[in-house]
């Protein structure tokens, strides 16, 4: 039997939702989709990133999430040209923490690794023009 789920959204939980929302709007260039002061979401054809404040949390019980606790979950933005885009989201916010500058990776990606306000890791990547997945030697 299949299932019938279809994945829906992410949903990051912030203290500090207007922030949150701002830095994914910029950096993605998607519209914010504010359907309440506590909630918003950044529309893509193939993907939604909800952004909800820590308020929602009393509709699921105490406990359930953490603002700012994740260490485990990269949100990740193809583009066409990781080292413009790098360069531009600097520009617009020069104190956006770097993890890891416009590097190639062993996959062949061509990949940037930043922080968003909360701490959350953000990866954009371009994958390699003609398909190769290892990178060519040194």
């Amino acid at each position: 039997m299949s299932s019938t789920a279809q994945l829906a959204s992410i949903r990051i939980i912030t203290a500090d939702i207007e922030r949150l929302v701002e830095f994914y709007a910029r950096l993605s260039g998607a519209g914010p989709e504010w359907a309440t002061d506590d909630f918003c979401e950044l529309r893509w054809p193939a993907f939604t990133l909800a952004i909800g404040s820590t308020r929602t949390l009393a509709f699921f019980g105490d406990g359930v999430a953490q603002a700012a606790a994740n260490r485990t979950a990269i949100v990740e933005f193809r583009v066409a040209d990781v080292d413009a885009e790098y360069e531009r989201i600097r520009a617009a916010d020069p104190a956006v923490t770097v993890v890891q500058p416009p590097t190639t990776m062993p996959w062949g990606n061509r990949s940037a690794l930043l922080r968003d306000p909360d701490g959350g890791l953000v990866n954009l990547f371009t994958p390699p023009a003609d398909g190769r997945r290892t990178p060519e030697p040194a």
